[in-house]
């Protein structure tokens, strides 16, 4: 069983019990959350494609902690101009394990 979800402007293709790294949560570590913004849906090779949601469908998951990602750098440089600025940024991150796909 798979499905697409949407969560943080972005799309995933899940299954249960992948862990996943998706944009921040505010929800504590071992809470349960859940996916309602399934877009694609597929059960017994027959693929079920919302418009632009499946209805019924719901994807769940277990957080298991958050996190930042790797440091990247950013630097702009103007030649000749005596101009340089060095950045560097973290995006923080959420780890779900999905548990289980429902639908209708």
């Amino acid at each position: 069983m798979l499905a697409v979800i949407k969560t943080g402007g972005k799309q995933y293709l899940v299954s249960p019990g992948q862990k996943i790294k998706i944009e921040k949560l505010e929800k504590k570590e071992g809470s349960e959350v859940s996916f309602s913004d399934v877009l694609l849906l597929e059960k017994n090779k027959k693929v079920e494609i919302g418009a632009p949601k499946v209805s019924g469908a719901k994807v769940t998951g277990k957080i298991l902690g958050q996190g930042k990602r790797d440091k990247v750098i950013i630097f702009k440089y103007r030649a000749k101009k005596r101009y340089k600025v060095k950045k560097g940024h973290r995006q923080p991150y959420t780890e779900v394990e999905i548990t289980g796909i429902e639908t209708k």
